[in-house]
């Protein structure tokens, strides 16, 4: 009986020598088969040369992280050559062009595929054909019929020309041919799964998200790891109805956002941790005037300009204390790609209930990363609540838009309706809206102001579901996670039973509010409780002591940018459970 299908291909070189190209062909062709995905590309800020190394992980069920070992590496280069060939282990595939590459000694059992790619592309003047042929390599390798590459190159080059289309069908057919000849493939061909599944990135995720959730408006300023979602309402806003507007900075960002917000429209920006430093005075702005909007922040390694393409979970702090004062925002950190994705109607209900800003935190390697999804997953038809919107006003001289209610919740109506006249004002101010600081700053106004902000949020926040504990209900070790790592922890918790050791898995995704009693509830009985997070403090471990008072027996943290691997938390476990560290900081690059 074979076992499931799990290859993991990586594709490495310099930017400008085509990458993604074949990485998302490869997509492609693994999802209309029914294939689950995951990919993550490690790459840099250049836009010619450096190192460049595209992982795409598949499955026949869903996969969970990018992995740890590498089964067939295309080097484009010598530098892929000379970084990875010493990581492939018993089984692996080296592909490299023979003309230009020395493979080095490879590992006993990994397969040396010389292309002789001048012999095999002819007189083609194409710089990239060298991708085209290793894709027919490929195909090859994993015994796919060659018509299934035919088709997607068909497809995707299309728009080309039918003699670029030809240029590339026979090369790739040569390729094709050339594996079948030389190469030993892999002992089993490619399964199929079940029903053709659709790709996206995380970026795109979130931005169908919130047209899901019925925003109208969105803004942005270009900023890396974000700008997918801008790239995603450009192309596609103008159809759905919702104004997309690219502004000169985050500041003008974050305020016409706002501005939209309060007109009644649902609106929504997205940034990264830089930009977002810029918008925070405005996130208080929304607060102040009970304007509910959403803004994204997409984390990426700092400070300042950072590594602006490399991952991090860096930006917790930030977040909770996005501007001055005291006052109630939401903050999430979804699991992956899918979950962000249901997320953004959810919190766009929380935030037009309670009347308040939502901020929603990702990281590169969700919004960045490419995965499969069934489409019969995604509810483009969800259920929206706008809160105490007054629909049909009648004429009210006796208006207050920030009545001090049992719930906190002030009935709103939106502006330009006769008989509504109020002030909407960052400045602190009565139910009126009437600002209370210019002659006299009335004591009693001020703390029915902040109280009544405060109860409406305890009152929204009620329903945001609680955290649960995941796996065993007796272990060993208990790790807990925020945001990403779900995925790696899930992959982890079942690579440690290999090692004879339980775990169980408690993953937060609502910070604000945060569940501190189902939380505690779940922690109490813990043996060892370990906190594994993408930066450098610990900012999610202090963070849970500061609201639980539980303090964390053990951490695994990973600050270099990278993200973390199954093997990575599995080393760390086994190290803390030895009592060789209390923080393990893993220093291993990919590896078999």
């Amino acid at each position: 009986m074979s076992r499931p299908l799990d290859l993991t291909i990586a594709i490495g070189g310099a930017a400008g020598q085509g990458i993604a190209t074949p990485g998302n062909v490869l997509a492609r062709i693994f999802a209309r088969r029914g294939l689950h995905l995951y990919s993550y590309n490690a790459h840099q800020s250049i836009i010619r040369g450096g190192h460049i190394l595209l992982m795409l992980r598949v499955g026949q069920t869903e996969v969970l992280s990018h992995g740890d070992r590498i089964d067939m590496l295309l080097c484009l280069n010598q530098d892929t050559m000379d970084r990875h060939l010493g990581l492939l282990g018993d089984g692996a595939r080296a592909l490299y062009n023979s003309d230009d590459i020395q493979p080095g000694e490879p590992a006993a059992g990994v397969h040396l595929c010389a292309m002789p790619v001048k012999q095999l592309t002819g007189d083609s003047k194409n710089k990239v054909i060298q991708n085209t042929l290793s894709l027919g390599v490929m195909m090859g390798l994993i015994r796919v019929d060659f018509d299934v590459l035919g088709k997607v190159l068909e497809q995707s080059l299309g728009k080309k020309g039918p003699e670029v289309v030809q240029e590339n069908l026979s090369v790739a057919r040569a390729g094709y041919d050339h594996a079948v000849s030389n190469f030993e493939p892999f002992p089993e061909p490619l399964p199929s799964g079940g029903k053709p599944l659709a790709v996206w990135a995380g970026n795109d995720a979130i931005a169908i998200g919130g047209a899901a959730a019925g925003v109208k408006f969105y803004a942005a300023y270009p900023m890396s790891p974000a700008s997918g979602v801008l790239h995603w309402m450009a192309q596609n806003g103008r159809g759905l109805g919702i104004m997309v507007r690219q502004v000169e900075d985050e500041i003008g960002v974050a305020n016409m956002t706002i501005g939209a917000a309060h007109t009644g429209v649902r609106a929504m920006c997205a940034t990264s941790g830089g930009g977002f430093a810029l918008m925070t005075e405005a996130v208080g702005a929304a607060a102040m005037m009970e304007v509910p909007c959403v803004f994204i922040n997409v984390m990426r390694a700092g400070p300042s300009t950072g590594v602006p393409t490399k991952t991090e979970q860096g930006d917790l702090r930030q977040a909770l204390g996005a501007s001055q004062g005291d006052f109630e925002r939401f903050i999430v950190a979804p699991l992956n790609a899918l979950d962000a994705f249901n997320t953004m109607p959810e919190l766009f209900n929380l935030v037009d209930r309670a009347q308040c800003p939502g901020i929603l935190l990702s990281d590169l390697l969700i919004s960045e990363g490419t995965f499969s999804v069934d489409p019969d997953r995604l509810n483009m038809h969800l259920e929206i609540d706008r809160g105490a919107l007054i629909q049909d006003p009648s004429p009210n001289g006796d208006y207050h838009r920030y009545a001090d209610t049992e719930s906190g919740i002030s009935p709103r109506v939106l502006p330009g309706h006769e008989g509504f006249v109020y002030t909407a004002a960052t400045d602190e101010h009565d139910e009126s809206g009437v600002l209370i600081s210019d002659e006299f700053t009335n004591p009693f106004k001020r703390r029915q102001m902040v109280e009544k902000r405060a109860r409406k949020f305890e009152t929204v926040a009620q329903d945001v579901p609680a955290p649960k504990l995941e796996g065993a209900k007796k272990a060993e070790v208990t790790l807990v996670g925020f945001g990403s790592t779900y995925g790696v922890i899930k992959e982890a918790i079942a690579r440690l039973a290999e090692h004879d050791v339980t775990a169980n898995h408690l993953a937060i995704k609502w910070i604000v509010p945060f569940h501190v009693d189902a939380i505690t509830a779940a922690l109490a009985k813990a043996k060892k409780i370990v906190v594994v997070e993408n930066n450098y403090t610990g900012q999610f471990a202090e963070y849970l002591r500061s609201q639980t008072g539980i303090a964390a027996h053990s951490h695994i943290r990973k600050y270099d940018g990278e993200p973390l691997t199954p093997r990575h938390i599995v080393h760390g476990v086994l190290d803390i459970l030895s009592q060789e560290t209390t923080v393990y900081v893993p220093t291993q690059e990919i590896s078999v």
